[in-house]
């Protein structure tokens, strides 16, 4: 091969270098990809969703949990879930109930019932301050049964619930605090009614004839008008009398002291 041949070929060879189209080394398509891809990555702020929380969706994990949790008693209740009549058909019976406030805030309570024609309480409500009790009486018509049944043995369907409401301070019981408030109302117990033999003694309808004397004379006790503690008035005669002496002293001194002087 001639020269000339040689330059021919190697001039073809550098055009034909020039004439091909730009082509990016590896490395840069390594980065042209990589920024594409952040582009069109989702973008991830770091706000209280970047970990995956919902405040609502705990906010009602918590509301669920308070709910089963067991309501925490205001009042201690003697007999815990029972009120006890004697059994005497045709009359109206009784009942009582202590009632102690074990918290450390003013509460309400208050008595509802199942049967209110043949039920009432006394007193119905009331508030208690901390650490206060009281003797409630229930009063209860009991009807004659049908076919000379026992009601001893049976189980009545008269049923008594106790209510409790958080109160701010003493003030004077209304039954409307209850309705204004029932969000923040408590249910402490529903009382069953058990009938006694009142002809047998047991610890039962003994215990009942203790409650009972004590509640009429804690009512005996609120019927009595209220002492009067404040300073006792001294008569208008006593004091007349003690100004005459003091002024007699003080003369005869100034008639003396004018004596000497003289």
């Amino acid at each position: 091969m001639t020269i000339a041949d040689q330059k021919s070929s190697s001039d073809g060879k550098v055009w034909g270098f020039f004439k091909r189209p730009f082509r990016p080394s590896g490395n840069t398509a390594v980065t042209t990809s990589s920024t594409s891809s952040s582009h069109n990555a989702p973008q991830h702020s770091n706000g209280p969703q970047g970990d995956g929380s919902n405040p609502q969706a705990t906010n009602s994990v918590s509301s669920v949990a308070r709910s089963l949790l067991p309501t925490r008693r205001r009042l201690k209740l003697d007999p815990h879930n029972k009120l006890y009549f004697p059994c005497e058909p045709g009359k109206q019976v009784r009942s009582a109930i202590r009632i102690k406030n074990t918290s450390k805030s003013f509460v309400a309570f208050k008595f509802q019932t199942t049967a209110p024609k043949s039920c009432f309480m006394r007193p119905p409500g009331a508030i208690l301050s901390p650490g206060e009790s009281i003797i409630a009486t229930v009063f209860k018509f009991v009807e004659v049964p049908e076919n000379n049944e026992k009601l001893v043995d049976q189980k009545s369907r008269v049923k008594f619930k106790i209510m409790s409401l958080k109160v701010k301070g003493a003030m004077d019981y209304v039954p409307e605090l209850f309705d204004e408030l029932k969000d923040q109302v408590a249910i402490e117990q529903i009382l069953r009614v058990v009938f006694l033999d009142p002809e047998r003694s047991t610890p039962a309808m003994e215990k009942l004839k203790r409650q009972l004397a004590d509640a009429d004379a804690a009512l005996e006790e609120r019927k009595k008008p209220p002492e009067d503690t404040g300073p006792k008035i001294i008569g208008e005669g006593l004091v007349i009398d003690e100004w005459k002496e003091r002024r007699e002293r003080y003369l005869a001194r100034q008639q003396v002291e004018g004596v000497d002087s003289a």
